[in-house]
């Protein structure tokens, strides 16, 4: 694995990335897509994931084979097709839809902090998962996932949280992940060791 910089994401093969922006330390997987997105310091995703009109908080775990924000299709006209907004595909003389391409781009995803988004799950436009949510393997995310549960399945369903309310509390308000680099490396041991009442304990959360 490549060394990870403060200054450029570090692109796997093969990728296609258009209008999209990444924070330092950012590694992307090979044959990635993303489109329209922001990921944040720290975060990566692994091959082949297909990320639209997201916006990323620092640290996302993103596995393999993962679709954020997946497009849809005008299931309210005559026809599904693409014709409909893409038809400079299709007919020299006519246009791609605009305001088609405007509403897909303005359904954004949420994705928090120091989340993890398990190989294969997809997450539907105008979701947002919460800061240190988990999200199954092969779940399909229809609705908002809260801070630090753990959701799975399809469509996804909570499964337990992963903190009481108030170690999840003081988490959100501790807010590590806006640590500057030096600061997390001085807190490395303690990352590693401690388990998160012991972290919070010691780091003033």
């Amino acid at each position: 694995m490549p060394k990870l910089l403060p200054d450029a994401p570090v692109i796997g093969a093969d990728c296609e990335i258009t209008d999209s922006s990444f924070g330092g330390w950012v590694q992307i997987g090979a044959g990635a897509r993303i489109q329209n997105s922001t990921l944040g310091n720290y975060s990566y995703c692994d091959r082949m994931c297909d990320i639209a009109n997201a916006t990323i908080g620092k640290f996302a775990n993103i596995a393999s084979g993962v679709r954020i924000g997946p497009t849809d299709h005008p299931m309210d006209r005559a026809s599904l097709h693409h014709f409909l907004y893409r038809s400079s595909y299709y007919w020299e003389d006519a246009a791609d839809d605009p305001e088609f391409f405007a509403r897909r781009r303005a359904r954004r995803c949420e994705i928090g902090h120091d989340t993890w988004i398990g190989h294969g799950a997809v997450i539907r436009p105008e979701v947002t998962v919460g800061h240190g949510a988990v999200v199954g393997a092969g779940a399909i995310v229809t609705r908002d996932v809260a801070p630090y549960w753990i959701v799975a399945g399809n469509p996804a369903r909570p499964i337990r949280p992963r903190f009481a309310d108030e170690v999840a509390a003081r988490l959100i308000a501790l807010a590590w992940w806006d640590w500057d680099h030096a600061r997390l490396r001085a807190a490395l041991a303690d990352f590693r060791s401690l388990g998160a009442e012991a972290f919070l304990d010691r780091h003033g959360g």
